[in-house]
C-alpha cells in the first residue's frame, strides 16, 4: 500500500521578499550610478559631444588682396562668386541623368562628372562647380526638373581670381590653385600678405541640417589680404611680350626673354617671357611654361659678359681704352686653340675696338693681365653666383666656380662668357650698374603694398653697392656705344634714331641636357640708354634659335631696339641731343 505523497512546502514568503527587494536595489543602484556619472561625473564629456553634433561652423572666406602695376593697375583681382554643391542622397536614383543634363551646361562640368558625385551615396556634400558668377549660380537655383526645383542644391559664397591680362605677365604674377591659395609667381611668393584670413560663423543646427532658432550664432569676420603693387608698366610690359613672342616664332627658339630696368632706381619695368602661361587658363598650359624664365633659366652669357672683364682690366689699371693689341684670329689657351668668331689677318685694335668687334681673342689678351682671382671677385661683385635679392620667386643662382678650381683653358673661356651661367636679371643688372656709374641697385620689382584701407605703403628702398669706380664705367659706356654705332660693331641694329645708344651683343654656345652637349645656342643683345645720361637698360634673349641666324646681333639686337624705343617714347624719355665723342677702334684710325 503506497504512502501519500507529502504536501508542498511553500518558503517563508518574507525571505523570498527580501530576496526581491535586494535583486532591485542592486538593479536601481546601478541605474543610478550610471545616471551620476552621466549627469554628474561625465556630464561635460557628453555635453560637449552633443554640442560637436549639433554646432556647425560655417567659413567666411577672405577676399584677396589685389596685384596690380605700377601705376596702379590690375593684374590680379579678385570678384565673388559662388559654389554649388548638392546632397546627392536627396535626389533620386530615376532622375539623376536629367539633374545632370540640367546642371552641365551653365556649370560647364561634363554631364558624366555630374552624374557620378550624383550617385555617391556616402555623403550629404558633393561639390558641384567652383568659381561660379553669382548671375549664373542664381539661374542654376531656378532650375526645374520635372516640374520641380533640383532638390538640396546650394549655392554657398567664395571669391573667384581673375586675371584682366590674361597672359600679362603670367610668369611673374602667377596663379592661384582650386583651394585660392598661390602656386606660383609673386602669388605663391606673397601669399600670406595676399590671402589675408578667413573668418567663420558658428550656429546651431537639426539633425537634417537646419539652423535650429533662438539658438546662439557667433561670427569672427573675415581679415581682406593686402595688396601687392609691383614696379613693372603694363604698357612696357605688353609691348616686351609682344616683341619676343613674334621673335621667338621667327628664329624658332625653345624660349625667349626680355628685360627693361630703370638704371637710377633698378626697378625692374618689364619682364617677358615667350611662351608665357595664360593665367586664367593655367590648367591648359604645360607646367615647363608656368615660371619666369627670366629669373629661372639660366645659360652662359656669351660676350655680354666681356663688360665684366673690361671692368677688370680697367679697375686694376692694366689697360686703357686706347691700349693698343696685335690681336690675331686664334689663341692657344693650355690645351685648347680659341678663336674669334670669324677668320681675319693679324689686327692692331685699341681695347675700345676689341669690345666693338667683340674680339674673344683681344679679350683673353687684356684678361691674361688682370689675373683669376681678381676677374673671379669682379664677377662676384656684379652679381654673379648670387640671387639678385629682389625676392622672384624661382630665381636661380647660375654658377660661377671659384677661381682655384678653374681649369687651363676655363681662365680663357670666363673671361669671354663661356663656363659661368647667369639668368637673364642678373646680366640685366651688370649692365644696370655700368650704366649707374658703377653702382649696383639690388634690382627692385615690388614698389610696395595696399592695406585693407586703400593706402599705398612703399617698399623698403633697395641696397645700393659700388663695384667700379665712375670713371671705369663711363669708359666702359663709351666702349659699349661705340659697339652699337661704330662702323663693323656688332650692334648696329640696335641703333635708335636720335638716341645714343651703348650696349652689347652675345653669341655663346648653349648646353642642351637632350643631347647632353653643347647642341645650340643662345643669342643676347643687352644695353641701355641715352649713352650719354643712361636712364633705361633692356636685355633680349633667345635660347636654341632654329632659323637663320643664331647671333645676338642679328635676332636679339632688333628685339631690344623695338622695345626699347617703346618704353622711351612710353615714359617720355627725349634724347639728349648730343653726340658721341670720336673713339679709336684700331692703331690705324
Amino acid at each position: 500500500m503506497s504512502r501519500p505523497a507529502a504536501p508542498l512546502r511553500l518558503g517563508n514568503p518574507r525571505r523570498r521578499i527580501n530576496i526581491g527587494l535586494m535583486g532591485m536595489a542592486v538593479v536601481l543602484s546601478l541605474f543610478a550610478g550610471r545616471l551620476v556619472q552621466l549627469q554628474g561625473l561625465d556630464s561635460k564629456v557628453f555635453e560637449a559631444k552633443a554640442a560637436k553634433l549639433r554646432v556647425h561652423d560655417d567659413p567666411l572666406p577672405a577676399r584677396r588682396g589685389t596685384i596690380s602695376d605700377v601705376n596702379g593697375h590690375p593684374l590680379a583681382i579678385t570678384v565673388e562668386a559662388r559654389k554649388i554643391s548638392i546632397d546627392p542622397t536627396k535626389v533620386p536614383p530615376q532622375q539623376r541623368e536629367q539633374v545632370a543634363a540640367a546642371l552641365a551646361p551653365p556649370l560647364g562640368v561634363p554631364k558624366d562628372d555630374l552624374v557620378a558625385k550624383l550617385a555617391t551615396q556616402r555623403t550629404h556634400y558633393a561639390l558641384l562647380a567652383r568659381d561660379v558668377p553669382i548671375g549664373v549660380a542664381k539661374n542654376v537655383l531656378d532650375l526645374k526638373v520635372g516640374g520641380a526645383k533640383i532638390p538640396s542644391l546650394s549655392a554657398d559664397p567664395t571669391y573667384q581670381r581673375l586675371y584682366p591680362g590674361d597672359d600679362l605677365a603670367g610668369g611673374l604674377v602667377g596663379f592661384v590653385g582650386d583651394e585660392g591659395g598661390g602656386l606660383t609667381g609673386f602669388e605663391q611668393a606673397y601669399d600670406k600678405l595676399l590671402s589675408g584670413k578667413d573668418g567663420k560663423q558658428t550656429v546651431e543646427v537639426g539633425g537634417a541640417g537646419q539652423r535650429i532658432p533662438m539658438t546662439r550664432s557667433t561670427r569672427v569676420e573675415p581679415v581682406a589680404g593686402q595688396g601687392l603693387r609691383l614696379t613693372i608698366d603694363r604698357d612696357v610690359q605688353w609691348a616686351a611680350q609682344q616683341a619676343i613672342a613674334r621673335q621667338v616664332k621667327a628664329t624658332g627658339a625653345r624660349s625667349g626673354s626680355v628685360i627693361v630696368m630703370d638704371v637710377r632706381t633698378g626697378q625692374v619695368v618689364a619682364m617677358a617671357n615667350a611662351p608665357e602661361v595664360d593665367l586664367n587658363k593655367w590648367e591648359s598650359v604645360s607646367p615647363a611654361d608656368w615660371g619666369n624664365r627670366a629669373v629661372s633659366e639660366v645659360f652662359e652669357p656669351g660676350s655680354t659678359n666681356k663688360v665684366i672683364t673690361a671692368a677688370a682690366a680697367l679697375e686694376t689699371g692694366a689697360v686703357r681704352p686706347e691700349t693698343v693689341f696685335e690681336v690675331k684670329d686664334k689663341y692657344q689657351c693650355a690645351d685648347r686653340v680659341l678663336s674669334d668668331a670669324h677668320p681675319h689677318p693679324p689686327e692692331r685694335l685699341t681695347f675700345t675696338g676689341i669690345m666693338a668687334e667683340s674680339s674673344n681673342v683681344g679679350t683673353l689678351m687684356a684678361a691674361e693681365r688682370v689675373g683669376d682671382e681678381t676677374l673671379y671677385n669682379m664677377l662676384r661683385g656684379f652679381g654673379f653666383g648670387a640671387k639678385s635679392g629682389a625676392g622672384f620667386y624661382g630665381e636661380e643662382v647660375g654658377l660661377l666656380p671659384k677661381a682655384d678650381t678653374w681649369s687651363g683653358s676655363q681662365r680663357c673661356t670666363i673671361a669671354f662668357g663661356q663656363g659661368v651661367s647667369v639668368t637673364a636679371l642678373q646680366m640685366a643688372s651688370v649692365y644696370q650698374t655700368i650704366a649707374n656709374d658703377g653702382v649696383r641697385i639690388t634690382p627692385q620689382i615690388v614698389a610696395g603694398t595696399v592695406d585693407q584701407h586703400d593706402r599705398f605703403v612703399p617698399a623698403k628702398a633697395p641696397k645700393q653697392t659700388r663695384v667700379v669706380s665712375r670713371r671705369s664705367a663711363k669708359d666702359i659706356a663709351r666702349m659699349l656705344e661705340a659697339a652699337v654705332s661704330a662702323d663693323g660693331s656688332t650692334g648696329s641694329l640696335a641703333a635708335i634714331k636720335g638716341y645714343r645708344v651703348a650696349g652689347k651683343t652675345g653669341t655663346a654656345m648653349r648646353y642642351d641636357e637632350n643631347c647632353r652637349g653643347y647642341c645650340g645656342y643662345t643669342a643676347t643683345f643687352v644695353g641701355f640708354t641715352p649713352a650719354d645720361a643712361p636712364r633705361l637698360v633692356a636685355l633680349a634673349v633667345l635660347q636654341a634659335p632654329k632659323n637663320g641666324s643664331h647671333f645676338g646681333g642679328e635676332i636679339a639686337a632688333p628685339v631690344f631696339k623695338e622695345v626699347m624705343t617703346f618704353a622711351l617714347k612710353s615714359r617720355k624719355i627725349p634724347p639728349t641731343g648730343t653726340t658721341a665723342p670720336p673713339v679709336r677702334l684700331s692703331a690705324d684710325g
